[in-house]
């Protein structure tokens, strides 16, 4: 069989199980969500304030499809949207991520303290979280399954409220519930998987002097964001986005 449609299958498997296999209705979804007071509090508060928002800005809500990307250096976390009869994404907002745990470079073990790095999507949405609500990010993906520790990578990596974290995208309560509203809003819309990119700064000239400066000697890392950079760059040029797939030895394939 073909490596690359192997490795489609598999994004495939990944993205209808897990967490995520527990609500494959959307009207089941919808029914838990609004049966929590955290999402009805949020909704109450943003729903309305995202509508007009949208609308001014020329972009339909509740929006078909949506990306997400973040940038460890600049704790920033962008929100893109793409109308439905739309080619390319448009910038709706930029949040604060409030906190960073670890240095830049993707998470390898368990207990790293690291933010992940790569190209994910959100996969769960948990109203009774401990961080107020939180968004699970698919992490280990498949390219970190191969690259990072066999036994324990790690997991449970969310975009949580409560402004802590020890691995996680933090943000305020206030910024969670603007953003859970919207995602959550989305993947009622019909938008299953979310893509959710975390680079460690942006590649503009600036961060690649910064990264090669700082972490020159870091092979490893210097050959990992050389591949992450080609999803970047061509988001960049197209304001689109790659199907995610990846080689046997764990790399992102464009």
């Amino acid at each position: 069989m073909n490596k690359y449609f192997l490795n489609i299958i598999l994004l495939l498997a990944f993205g209808i199980t897990g967490a995520q296999a527990q609500f494959t209705d959307v009207n089941t979804l919808r029914s838990y969500q609004m049966s929590m007071p955290r999402v009805v509090s949020a909704y109450a508060k943003y729903d309305n304030t995202l509508r007009n928002d949208f609308k001014s800005k020329g972009l339909e809500y509740p929006a078909s499809n949506i990306y997400l990307r973040s940038f460890k250096a600049q704790n920033e976390l962008e929100v893109w949207v793409k109308n439905k009869n739309a080619d390319t994404f448009t910038l709706y907002k930029k949040y604060k991520v409030c906190a960073l745990s670890g240095v830049l470079g993707p998470k390898r073990a368990e207990g790293d303290r690291q933010v992940p790095e790569g190209l994910y999507f959100l996969a769960d949405f948990n109203p009774k979280s401990d961080f107020y609500l939180s968004m699970l990010v698919n992490y280990p993906n498949y390219s970190d399954q191969i690259l990072s520790h066999q036994e324990k990578p790690g997991g449970d990596i969310y975009v949580h409220g409560g402004c802590l974290t020890v691995g996680c995208i933090p943000m305020t309560d206030e910024g969670i519930q603007e953003i859970y509203t919207l995602c959550l809003s989305t993947r009622l819309n019909g938008q299953v998987n979310i893509p959710y990119h975390i680079f460690p700064t942006r590649f503009d000239k600036a961060g690649l002097n910064f990264l090669g400066r700082e972490y020159r000697h870091e092979v490893d890392k210097q050959k990992f964001w050389v591949n992450l950079k080609s999803a970047y760059d061509y988001f960049e040029r197209n304001h689109n986005i790659l199907p995610v797939m990846y080689d046997e030895k764990g790399r992102y394939v464009f």
